[in-house]
C-alpha cells in the first residue's frame, strides 16, 4: 500500500477555503454582536454600570430622607430643638441677643 505524497492539509485544500470562510464568518458575525448591534455587549455594560450608579444614588437619597425624617419629627415634637436649629441654620435670635456667626 502506497501512502499518497501529494495530499494536501485540508486547510490548503479546496475543503480550506471552506474553513476560512467560516472563520472569517464567524468572527465577523461576533464582532457584529459584541460591538455593533442595538444589543450588543457594550451597551449591555455601560448600562448595568449605569443602574449600578443609579442604586448607589438611590441608598443615598434614601439615608438622607431617612435623616431628614427624623430631625423633621425632632423639630415638630419639641420647641427647644426648633429653636436650637433655627439658631444654628438661620442665624435667628432671640430679642435683645448678640449674634457672632464664624465661619
Amino acid at each position: 500500500m502506497e501512502k499518497n505524497q501529494n495530499r494536501q492539509p485540508f486547510w490548503k485544500s479546496g475543503r480550506g477555503s471552506f474553513v476560512t470562510f467560516a472563520i472569517v464568518a464567524t468572527a465577523v458575525f461576533l464582532v457584529y454582536i459584541c460591538f455593533i448591534s442595538s444589543g450588543s455587549v457594550l451597551r449591555w455594560i455601560r448600562a448595568n454600570m449605569e443602574i449600578r450608579r443609579q442604586e448607589k444614588l438611590i441608598e443615598t437619597y434614601q439615608a438622607d430622607i431617612e435623616r431628614m425624617g427624623t430631625e423633621v419629627e425632632l423639630l415638630s415634637s419639641d420647641k427647644d430643638s426648633l429653636e436650637k436649629f433655627a439658631r444654628e441654620k438661620f442665624h435667628f435670635a432671640a430679642p435683645g441677643e448678640d449674634v457672632y456667626i464664624e465661619e
